[in-house]
């Protein structure tokens, strides 16, 4: 079986005129122009011929040549309906042997309720970034089957998502991520790589699925605390869990309960005190 082409500069400029394409900064598409990044990418994911993997916004097909060569499978979602359109054809043309391997569904990743196909084990992709975070989190929540991942994302948001606890950039995305995985850095990504060059840095975040306990509170009930808890960053618990608790006392009974300072704030504590925060709280208002 003959490997996949990997797309050049020439050659994704010249798809991308063929289709019409004008690169636009509300969709953010930045092609990725480069092999050599294509293979370092792939391989820092670690998938596999036993994997199934899930591409967003594909674009021109760099990655998704790249992913070809070694995975089993892989389903690409395009909400770009000429880009949709035009990707089986340059499968067939770089990787003809991989071609029966590929589907591309139109749609918004951010959305969709399935995937055709088989379940899959893993997410690599170079998401766009003014909806990075909100793609993941989603399917993360939607497709358990989902046991690793690489994605491409701007430098900023790449370090939000892999914040720890106490860290300057630790937030929102860093404790929900955390919900479902276990998150860090994986390099930098030059700016030299893509078509057009982006104005912001680029980096990779890889994971690997974690399981919390299944006696914590629901998902949404731990997701609503979270929100509440960096609304205000610069108060306390005791105060930003006021509204949700019903009373500041009440606030303080469920902290203390859950082992947590009602003096600390959010940007100081781990997903798993806010799942035991919420447990608390959801039991005193049982």
């Amino acid at each position: 079986m003959t490997a996949p082409r990997l797309l050049g500069a020439s050659d994704v400029r010249r798809l991308a005129e063929a289709c019409g394409i004008r690169p636009t900064k509300q969709r953010g598409q930045n092609f990725v122009i480069d092999g050599n990044t294509v293979r370092r990418i792939v391989r820092t994911s670690g998938v596999g011929p036993e994997d199934i993997v899930l591409e967003v916004g594909p674009g021109l097909g760099s990655l998704t040549l790249g992913l070809l060569e070694a995975a089993q499978r892989v389903v690409a979602i395009e909400i770009d309906e000429v880009l949709a359109t035009a990707l089986p054809a340059t499968i067939a043309e770089f990787a003809p042997d991989q071609a029966d391997h590929f589907e591309v569904v139109l749609a918004d990743a951010m959305r969709i309720a399935e995937v055709p196909g088989p379940p899959p084990t893993a997410l690599v992709a170079n998401l766009p970034y003014n909806v990075s975070v909100p793609v993941l989190l989603h399917l993360f929540e939607l497709l358990p089957s989902i046991r690793t991942g690489l994605v491409m994302v701007q430098s900023e948001v790449a370090h939000r998502l892999a914040a720890p606890p106490g860290s300057r950039t630790y937030g929102v995305p860093s404790v929900k991520a955390a919900w479902y995985a276990d998150v860090h850095l994986a390099g930098k990504i030059g700016r030299n790589v893509f078509w057009p060059m982006p104005n912001v840095d680029s980096a990779l975040v890889a994971w690997s699925r974690r399981e919390l306990p299944s006696n914590v509170a629901p998902r949404e009930k731990v997701f609503a605390v979270i929100d509440a808890a960096f609304a205000q960053r610069r108060k306390t618990l005791r105060s930003t869990l006021t509204g949700i608790a019903g009373s500041a006392a009440a606030a303080e009974n469920a902290l203390v309960a859950a082992g947590v300072s009602p003096q600390a704030r959010g940007e100081a504590i781990s997903v798993e005190d806010f799942a035991r925060i919420t447990a608390c709280l959801v039991s005193d208002n049982g």
